[in-house]
C-alpha cells in the first residue's frame, strides 16, 4: 500500500529560488537609495540628541563641551569595531558659545565611494555635508 504525498519537486523549488533571485537583482538598485536614507536617520537622531544634551550642559555650566562622555552620550561601536552603528559621532568644535557635532558614515551604502556626513550646531539645524 503506497501513499502518494503531495509536495513540490526539487526542480520546482530551485526554479522558484532562481526567479526570486532574478527579481531581487532587478529590485536592488532601486532599493539602495532608500536603504541609505534609512541609515542616515541613525546619524540625524544621534546629532539631535547631542544638541539637546549640549543645551542642557550649557544651562548647567554656561559653556559647551567637546566631551561626549561629559554629556552622558556614549556612542555605540561601529560596524568596523564589531558593533552595529554605521556612523561615527564626534564633536569637532566647542567653545563657550558654539559647538559643531558631526556624524560620518563608516559604510558606503550605495558602493559609490562617497561616505555620508551630517552636521549640527548649537542652533539645532541639521546639514547634510556629503550626500551618499
Amino acid at each position: 500500500m503506497k501513499r502518494r504525498i503531495n509536495a513540490f519537486t526539487l526542480t520546482e523549488l530551485l526554479l522558484v529560488l532562481v526567479i526570486i533571485g532574478i527579481l531581487m537583482l532587478i529590485a536592488l538598485p532601486n532599493l539602495m537609495p532608500l536603504i541609505a536614507r534609512t541609515h542616515s536617520l541613525e546619524a540625524q537622531q544621534a546629532l539631535v540628541t547631542i544638541q539637546k544634551l549640549q543645551r542642557s550642559h550649557y544651562q548647567l555650566h554656561v559653556k559647551y563641551t567637546n566631551d561626549l562622555m561629559a554629556l552622558g552620550f556614549e556612542p555605540e561601536p561601529t560596524v568596523i569595531e564589531g558593533g552595529s552603528a554605521k556612523y561615527t559621532i564626534e564633536i569637532t568644535e566647542a567653545s563657550p558659545t558654539t559647538f559643531v557635532a558631526k556624524a560620518r558614515a563608516v559604510v558606503d551604502f550605495d558602493q559609490d565611494g562617497v561616505f555620508n556626513e551630517w552636521e549640527i550646531s548649537q542652533d539645532g539645524q541639521l546639514k547634510e555635508l556629503v550626500k551618499d
